[in-house]
């Protein structure tokens, strides 16, 4: 479990959440790890002090994903404090729910500028300091593989989108020996989307094995294409997502 000593790690949104968990596994695998947050400072600190417990050095960064020069400061500041960047994992992203004649163009513009202006910003950014066998690996959503619901059109364009940018990263970037891919989680129990809620029993039923995942399930998959044994996998969308899409 030590198969990313060395190597330096920016998570986007990791102060809470899938975020988190993959922040914490990372460091589980010897990575160091700054993180992004907007709101939840106290979290971010707790996740920060979580790693540095595990014998990791940690940063917690102030970033709005919405905001390209905040995540390219992010960038910067991982390489200056931490001496180099390895992994970016594009985590941070907000989850519209409402109907076509409900979500205006400003629910528009605000969740293409976090959910995919964002992970094409930090990856822009990033990219300058990547070297070989660096990861770029962003968070989708199992909505962009199927949408068994009404109100969720906004959210789900935006998941879609991402597997193009994987792809066309996966090319322009695969010659430099530097891996993108993109995971797909199910119905996963966090506090945002609890897995005790009235309606996750349903939701959970639409997987194939009826159950939500455990934050760290999903982080467990992330910690993999961070490490030298998916050197081989790029350009791909993985779904962890319980069977959902099956």
């Amino acid at each position: 479990m030590n198969e990313l000593h060395g190597r330096v790690a920016l998570v986007t949104g990791g102060s809470r959440g899938i975020g988190a968990a993959i922040a914490r596994a990372l460091a589980d695998r010897g990575a160091d790890v700054a993180i992004t947050y907007v709101n939840s400072k106290d979290r971010a600190a707790e996740v920060a002090c979580d790693i540095k417990e595990r014998g990791r050095r940690a940063l917690a960064l102030e970033a709005d994903a919405a905001d390209p020069r905040a995540l390219a400061a992010a960038v910067e500041e991982t390489v200056e404090l931490l001496g180099r960047l390895d992994i970016l994992v594009n985590n941070a992203g907000i989850f519209p729910v409402g109907a076509l004649s409900e979500l205006g163009m400003d629910a528009f513009d605000r969740t293409v500028a976090v959910n995919v202006r964002g992970p094409y910003a930090a990856a822009r950014a990033a990219a300058a300091h990547l070297g070989e066998g660096g990861r770029i690996i962003s968070i989708g959503s199992n909505v962009a593989e199927r949408v068994p619901f009404g109100g969720m059109a906004l959210y789900a364009l935006t998941k879609t989108a991402l597997t193009g940018l994987t792809r066309g990263l996966a090319r322009e970037l695969g010659p430099r020996g530097i891996t993108v891919n993109l995971v797909h989680p199910g119905p996963t129990d966090t506090d945002a989307n609890p897995a005790d809620r009235p309606e996750a029993a349903g939701i959970a039923a639409m997987t194939a094995l009826g159950r939500y995942a455990g934050a760290d399930e999903v982080a467990s998959v992330v910690a993999f294409l961070a490490g030298p044994q998916a050197a081989y996998v790029t350009g791909a969308s993985i779904n962890a997502d319980g069977g959902w899409a099956a």
